[in-house]
């Protein structure tokens, strides 16, 4: 069974993403565990994380079908130590989180080499303060978010992925997550069935299915290879409903988070409807 749904909002508590979700008909999420544009937050009291954990239950919310996203602010590959530094402090912080709530996946961008190191420097920062995370924290996995190439962001492409995950020494808590705008921006032209397979053998190639851990579904507001992250609601953009029509029905993705990032949240329960039931 496919597990899909948007990206929700925790206003007003944690536990209204869940129930967000729920009323969309989903049966998967994407959630913040605290404000994404800011370094810290109040710790999560046991009241905040019974409600939470109680809410996933009566809902049937498993860990395996949310996707949390991190901090906006986070970038494990500064060069600068000291930035560096607080990056990784609130990146274990995400991940003790993560934990505190009984979830296991935590998506985050690689993070940017600033033009002051080449790439590989960068993502071996990156892999550095990933192994230095996952020492301080028990189960939760890293997800890493593929990207769309502006500026000087790392891994755009799935040999910048590959490289990270092979720096890697706790491999086992390292993940994937793809963005499909993301990866049509950065050159994977997503916009036919035929183009996905392509893309998505490579990755199989280089590093792996049984690491992909999930997607975001997004369709792009500007053409392939642009390195543009414009995301649009889906079927709007250059990528189109038969490759997220597809995706929503091959046994490759069941069991992991499909999560919809798209831009008109007035259109979320039609598009989870559509990938789920295939009725708009």
């Amino acid at each position: 069974m496919h597990t899909i749904g948007p990206h929700t909002s925790i206003a007003g508590g944690l536990q209204n993403a869940l129930i967000s979700a729920h009323e969309l008909g989903a049966n998967a999420l994407g959630m913040f565990t605290k404000n994404q544009r800011q370094w810290k937050a109040k710790p999560l009291d046991p009241e905040e994380i019974a409600l939470f954990v109680k809410t996933c239950e009566s809902l049937d919310f498993s860990s395996s079908q949310i996707l949390v996203h991190d901090s906006y602010l986070i970038n494990l590959a500064n060069p600068d130590s000291v930035k560096r530094q607080q990056s990784l402090d609130a990146f274990i912080d995400e991940l003790k989180r993560v934990e505190q709530l009984g979830l296991k996946l935590l998506n985050f961008h690689p993070g940017s080499h600033l033009n002051q190191v080449d790439a590989r420097e960068g993502l071996r920062l990156v892999a550095e303060s990933l192994d230095i995370a996952l020492s301080e924290t028990g189960n939760a996995i890293a997800v890493i978010e593929n990207t769309a190439g502006q500026g000087s962001n790392l891994g755009s492409n799935f040999e910048e992925l590959a490289y990270l995950y092979e720096q890697c020494r706790t491999q086992e808590r390292v993940g994937f997550c793809i963005d499909t705008c993301h990866a049509h921006a950065a050159g994977y032209n997503l916009g036919s069935i035929e183009e996905f397979e392509k893309a998505i053998a490579r990755f199989d190639t280089l590093i792996g299915l049984d690491k992909l851990r999930g997607m975001h579904l997004n369709d792009a507001k500007e053409p392939a290879a642009s390195r543009l992250d414009r995301h649009e609601s889906l079927g709007k953009g250059t990528i189109g409903w038969p490759t997220f029509e597809h995706i929503a029905s091959d046994r490759r993705f069941e069991h992991i988070p499909l999560v919809l990032e798209t831009i008109d949240t007035e259109l979320w329960k039609a598009e989870v409807s559509r990938l789920r039931w295939g009725t708009p």
